[in-house]
């Protein structure tokens, strides 16, 4: 079943299409389909259900929703031109996007369609005669809770709507955040808890409840001054956390990327998660839009770059700076993995195709890598592939070395090809042609670690137990041991904890949501100085609030835009 499923989310998901606000979807009439068993009818509606979230985490929409708009993530005109887009990535950044950002109106459009298909489903399941279906309606109706959840989170609204011919009421605040807590909380107990990643468990559902009562005082008062968490919320963190690390179902892992790697589809630590084993055609480019364009990580596809994309802020990388003064951040495995050895070796200059893989982590400094002349790559006499030091041949500055610096800005010096240290945490996929297609590995959306920095911070927001809390950050360091593990930590409060959940989640796109609740989303860094807390939620598209104009007031704009 599992292989079916599989094949009919590829299916789906390279013929989806985008609706908007009134989440209408045709509904497949059982009576007609000929030819079908009742398992395929079941797999048939479950999987559009599913379909479109590589699209929602595509690098473009949620992680830049979710990165660029922090401390974490940079994105300038590259050269001055290059990743122009009229400006959209610097007014993410700045905090001034506007409701005709394009990106914004692709990541709403998705999550709206992905809505819409999850209504079908639950529609029609229950006419299914196939042991799956209640397991599935389970599944469909979670999956509408969780990009209502992504709703909430970063437009403050929700849609509810049970008849898909129907038009969908509309939640904001408080009744928003009950509604979902109360889907969630209805599917859990009919979840199973032997499905992959890929698939809505639940383990899943137990950390997604843990997530939304830690935001429950964001999602309650969006604006406040400063947020109350309630004691019974934070209880319920730790006791949705509890349940995960308890269950034994998940580990931590001792070596860090590999939860990144284009094979992580069974790594343990993985509780939800985007299943990219299905070739999809182009979805998961994390791993290629921060590189250069001049480094080229597969030896059998001499046209696979990167793009000079997004960089880590100074600020974020002074975070590391200080925290391991005087010694380098490569103490932390987290920060760095060093694979190709011409970096601590310059004889090391003549690698089989087997053995070259790029380095992983945040990348400074002078790059090495496969050397390319006339769109091929260099060989050394015995066949093998000459890597060296890198210039920036494609730019056609053939004399600049690929030399990344800390310092990126939004100036025209700032925003040069070098400047910014960049991200490589996301394994560069063997099998991609380009660097833009066939991004084989899951991308996370919840596991282990998460869970126990989590009931951590619950802990230390109820009665301030920086013991216990302490206890479960050293936990997750300790795993970390390869090579070595970074060394432990010896206090603990709410700043270190922030700190914490940067080293650990960095670039997987819980950043914006944690800079709210740790209250630091108006704070000043690189480029941004807007503390305007209306900012905590973006613009609802203007194509959508355009389109619901038939029915006055039913869908209006976020305050401030």
């Amino acid at each position: 079943m599992k292989k079916k499923l599989l094949s009919i989310l590829a299916a789906v998901a390279l013929t989806g299409s985008y609706s908007c606000t009134n989440l209408t979807e045709n509904v497949l009439d059982e009576a007609s389909v000929s030819g079908l068993s009742n398992q395929q009818l079941a797999d048939g509606n479950i999987a559009p259900v599913y379909a479109l979230l590589p699209n929602i985490f595509l690098h473009t929409n949620y992680f830049a929703l979710q990165e660029i708009s922090t401390d974490e993530a940079i994105l300038p005109y590259r050269g001055g031109t290059d990743w122009g887009d009229n400006g959209i990535y610097l007014a993410l950044h700045q905090h001034t996007t506007t409701s005709t950002d394009p990106n914004l109106l692709s990541t709403w459009n998705n999550l709206v369609q992905s809505l819409s298909r999850s209504v079908s489903a639950i529609s029609a399941l229950p006419t299914v005669k196939d042991g799956s279906a209640q397991v599935y309606l389970a599944e469909a109706r979670g999956m509408r809770a969780y990009y209502n959840l992504m709703l909430l989170d970063l437009f403050g609204i929700v849609f509810v709507k049970e008849d898909p011919q129907s038009t969908s009421a509309i939640l904001r605040g408080e009744a928003a955040y009950n509604y979902v807590l109360s889907e969630l909380l209805a599917v859990e107990p009919n979840l199973l808890t032997t499905v992959g990643p890929g698939r809505l468990s639940k383990g899943a559902a137990w950390g997604l409840l843990a997530r939304m009562y830690l935001n429950a005082a964001v999602y309650r008062n969006r604006t406040a001054t400063s947020f109350t968490f309630q004691s019974a919320d934070m209880d319920k963190v730790v006791e949705y956390c509890d349940k995960i690390i308890n269950s034994g179902q998940y580990q931590l892992v001792s070596d860090y990327f590999t939860i990144f790697n284009q094979d992580n589809h069974s790594n343990k630590e993985l509780i939800f998660a985007v299943d990219q084993r299905a070739e999809l055609n182009g979805n998961n480019r994390l791993a290629y839009f921060s590189l250069s364009g001049n480094q080229f990580p597969i030896p059998a596809y001499p046209a696979a770059n990167g793009t000079d994309g997004p960089a880590i802020t100074p600020d974020f990388y002074q975070s590391w700076a200080q925290a391991y003064s005087p010694k380098d951040p490569t103490v932390d495995p987290r920060f760095y993995r060093q694979n190709m050895s011409i970096y601590s070796n310059p004889a090391d200059s003549c690698v089989s195709a087997n053995d070259y893989n790029i380095n992983r982590g945040i990348l400074r400094g002078q790059q090495y890598g496969l050397l390319r002349v006339n769109g091929a790559f260099v060989r050394c006499a015995n066949g093998n592939y000459k890597v060296g030091k890198l210039f920036n041949v494609t730019r056609n500055l053939p004399t600049v070395p690929v030399n990344f610096t800390e310092q990126v800005n939004f100036t025209v010096a700032g925003s040069d090809y070098n400047t910014g240290y960049r991200v490589e945490k996301y394994e560069f996929s063997k099998k991609s042609t380009s660097g833009r297609n066939l991004g084989d590995a899951d991308i996370s959306i919840l596991r282990l670690a998460d869970v126990y920095l989590m009931r951590a911070e619950a802990k230390l927001r109820k009665s301030n137990d920086a013991a216990s809390a302490l206890a479960d950050v050293n936990t997750v360091r300790a795993a970390r041991t390869f090579p070595t593990a970074p060394p432990a930590l010896t206090s603990m409060n709410l700043d270190l904890l922030f700190r914490e959940r940067g080293f650990e989640l960095y670039w997987e796109m819980v950043r914006r949501t944690d800079m709210i609740r740790f209250g630091k989303y108006e704070g000043t860094w690189t480029e941004k100085t807007n503390t305007d807390v209306r900012k905590r939620l973006f613009p609802i598209p203007q194509t959508a609030i355009d389109g619901a104009s038939n029915i006055p007031g039913y869908l209006t704009q976020n305050e401030g835009y």
